[in-house]
């Protein structure tokens, strides 16, 4: 299954309720995203098969969404990052969420209340790639109405584990 077939998996259908081994194989993999299917089943007390079935299944519910790395941007040529605020034309978030998915280093995409309707987080080499980004890019999309730049000077991962049940 690649990548966006996972991201679609389970759009539109209610999601299956988690038991307490799903939950476990979901911590386990969000520390671990390459663990074995072996070592998933040792650990949460399951065969192989079970295992592999229900890594299967939270997959096909678009409860798991994708594998990937997590990348230290500065270390990977990407030393610019910023937040970006955009107020877009009303009912056109489908087709600039597009436009935004698009782009390169677009990292995150989120439809919000506020202020604003959009914040996109990037990643960029430099400064002035960052610039181009916005200025020619991202302002040249006919929605966008307006943008608001926020650079990152710092930042760090939080665990974003799911959390363990009373």
């Amino acid at each position: 299954m690649t990548a966006e077939q996972m991201a679609d998996a389970g759009e539109g259908t209610p999601a299956r309720p988690l038991d307490s081994i799903d939950r476990d194989i979901l911590r386990m993999l969000q520390t671990d995203g390459r663990a074995s299917i072996r070592s998933v089943a040792e650990r949460v007390h399951v065969s192989r098969a079970n295992a592999y079935a229900r890594i299967n299944r939270l997959i096909d519910d678009g409860v798991i969404r994708g594998f990937s790395a997590r990348v230290n941007h500065e270390r990977a040529g990407q030393g610019a990052s910023a937040y970006i605020t955009l107020k877009i034309v009303q009912n056109s978030w489908r087709t600039v969420r597009e436009q935004l998915q698009a782009l390169p280093g677009a990292a995150h995409i989120a439809l919000v209340s506020g202020d604003f309707d959009v914040l996109l987080l990037v990643h960029t080499a430099d400064n002035r790639a960052l610039r181009e980004l916005v200025l020619t890019k991202i302002q040249s999309i006919p929605e966008v109405l307006s943008t608001r730049t926020l650079l990152v000077f710092e930042e760090t991962d939080l665990d974003t584990r799911l959390p363990q049940e009373p």
